[in-house]
């Protein structure tokens, strides 16, 4: 990777599909996200976007001649701008008559126009602007959707949904009529990918959820969905085209790491493309045919690789950039992985040691976010952190965590939040009698979700935890709900089986202010201002009832969204944590510790 402008958010560069040699991405710039232009043929990049909250959204139409890049304030809400390749200073709204909504895709058309979801409370609004300008509405889809894609010849659309919902996937004209609707089940769910590039009749990829595992699948407006059961896989999988439209690339998450394969569709083949050991974060194919990706291990933060040896540019002030970060400083530790007995069946976990210190030694379960994502293979700045401090550090991958299959990612069968606890309690007592970590010292740090799991332990297992770090949570599931985006109260409604109007007993079991009487621990809860997926009041609220009871206690608030994308503010969060810890939890020790690694990528 150059030491100019590196990657800041884990997704690949985009380039535009008849000019491959013009491509956007997200890099670093002073510690905060923004768009950059990459001219490949020149190896240069320049700065598109600077916004004091940074950039993580961008488009480039297929002749490289425009950017497209969403301006969005903390809660998400915002309005496409665009700019030539070669202009970036002069930025115009793409939409002017378009009031600020939320994200719910873009896609490109061949002539430069483009389809653009965006959405609100009442669903998706799909807007078309055409290559000279004009923008017309065509489409609105009624509850939570967003647009999937474009097929080549601009005739149809692809929208997801609920991925287990009746109208899973839908087919539009551009001008609105529909032509098909694709159903998912619970135990059958179904996602849409994208067209497939090329002329002819349009066909859309998808991935289909059957018997425990995953396939690719297509669908054409005349012969319907068509299943590909001979390319199964045991585990999660995502996919993208080959400019070809015969293949597929599949990225397929497996027990903590991740596996590339093509597969040829029509000739029914599947082979492995070599990678090295870790976790690929994103991948595609790109028009020139180069196979790209971003991969990362337990050492090495995300970087940009490709088939053909590809690299990030160097930034206007060339190689020897000031202030560009050692992207190779790691603490020295034993890093391991265990499989433990559970209640729902093995349960994986990550292990990162000291190698300085006498077993047994305090713990802190870093608890990842979700509820489907899992902790990787990756590079995380918080394990170098708490390594550094003298703890062990532990990331389970409990029930719901991706990478396992469908069976592990759908059982939530002791109720939602609940289940999780049982895995995490199960890797604690195997770790505590193999004498590895001390039962006394076990902390837990989530961030999200991994915030909820947080403090629904604190209260459900009190005499397990010492202190918890909770940032972005959610403590009241209920006000959280009301107060939530609509994305993800569709997420919620399919965790608990309805809202909490209609089931309101298990929104009440899994809330963790519902157990906040039983917490002893001290807690550290830090919450954003802009946050719409885990918003700040219920948290607010649940800090109040530990005050009254005397709990120790800090509550950082941040003038963030839910994902803060300012390295800078990552840093003093960490700092801030830290302190906290060496004040209420024994045994962390403040010298050595390097904090500056949290500038290595966003947490969360």
């Amino acid at each position: 990777m150059s030491r100019g402008f590196r990657l800041f958010y884990p997704a690949l560069p985009v380039l535009a599909e008849h000019a491959p040699h013009r491509a956007v991405y997200v890099g670093d710039v002073d510690g905060r996200c923004e768009i950059l232009a990459w001219d490949r043929r020149a190896g240069r990049a320049r700065q598109i976007t600077d916004r004091p909250t940074g950039t993580i959204r961008a488009a480039l139409d297929p002749g490289g001649n425009t950017v497209w890049w969403f301006d969005d304030d903390l809660a998400g809400v915002g309005t496409w701008r665009i700019c030539d390749f070669d202009r970036p200073d002069r930025s115009v709204a793409a939409l002017p008559t378009v009031d600020p909504a939320r994200h719910g895709g873009i896609a490109m058309a061949a002539d430069g126009g483009a389809m653009v979801g965006l959405s609100g409370d009442d669903g998706l609004v799909l807007r078309m602007r055409t290559a000279d300008g004009q923008v017309t509405e065509r489409a609105r889809v009624a509850g939570y959707a967003y647009l999937v894609d474009l097929d080549p010849a601009g005739r149809l659309v692809a929208v997801g949904a609920d991925a287990s919902a009746a109208t899973a996937v839908t087919v539009l004209t551009v001008d609105g009529a529909r032509v098909a609707e694709i159903a998912g089940r619970p135990d059958r769910r179904v996602w849409a990918l994208g067209f497939a590039p090329g002329g002819g009749p349009a066909r859309l990829l998808l991935v289909v959820e059957d018997r425990g595992g995953y396939l690719p699948a297509t669908w054409t407006e005349r012969g319907g969905l068509v299943r590909h059961d001979w390319c199964r896989f045991d585990t999660e999988i995502t996919a993208g085209w080959f400019p070809d439209g015969r293949r597929i690339l599949v990225r397929q998450d497996r027990h903590a790491r991740s596996l590339l394969h093509e597969v040829d569709l029509d000739g029914q083949t599947r082979t492995m493309v070599d990678t090295p050991p870790g976790s690929i974060l994103d991948a595609a194919v790109w028009p020139d045919g180069d196979v790209a990706y971003i991969w990362s291990d337990s050492v090495t933060p995300p970087q940009l690789r490709s088939v053909r040896g590809v690299e990030l540019p160097y930034g206007p002030t060339g190689p020897d950039a000031p202030g560009a970060p050692d992207e190779s400083v790691t603490t020295d530790c034993h890093r391991d992985e265990i499989w433990v007995p559970g209640p729902g069946g093995p349960v994986h976990a990550l292990v990162a040691t000291p190698t300085d210190r006498e077993r047994p030694r305090p713990a802190v379960f870093l608890v990842h976010g979700g509820p489907f994502q899992h902790a990787r293979d990756a590079y995380d700045p918080l394990v170098e952190i708490l390594v550094s401090t003298g703890c062990t550090v532990v990331r389970v991958n409990y029930r719901g965590s991706s990478g396992y299959g469908s069976a592990w990612r759908n059982d939530f069968g002791a109720g939602v939040g609940l289940t999780q606890l049982e895995d995490l309690a199960a890797v604690r007592a195997h770790l505590i009698a193999q004498g590895a970590i001390e039962d006394r010292r076990t902390a837990l740090w989530g961030t999200s979700w991994g915030g909820y799991l947080t403090l629904l332990a604190l209260g459900r297992q009190p005499e397990l935890w010492r202190l918890g770090v909770a940032i972005s949570p959610v403590a009241d599931y209920v006000a959280a709900f009301e107060a939530a985006a609509p994305a993800v109260r569709e997420l919620d409604v399919l965790l608990f089986g309805g809202t909490p109007e209609q089931v309101p007993e298990r929104y009440a079991r899994a809330s963790p202010i519902t157990y906040v009487e039983q917490v002893r621990a001290p807690v550290l809860l830090a919450v954003s201002t802009g946050d719409v997926r885990c918003p700040p009041a219920p948290v607010e609220a649940y800090a109040r009832l530990l005050a009254a009871r005397r709990i120790p206690h800090q509550v950082v608030r941040r003038q963030a969204g839910h994902e803060d994308f300012d390295a800078h503010s990552h840093l003093a969060l960490m700092q801030t944590v830290l302190l906290f810890m060496q004040r209420h939890f024994d045994g962390v020790r403040e010298e050595g510790t390097p904090v500056a690694l949290a500038m290595a990528r966003p947490a969360g």
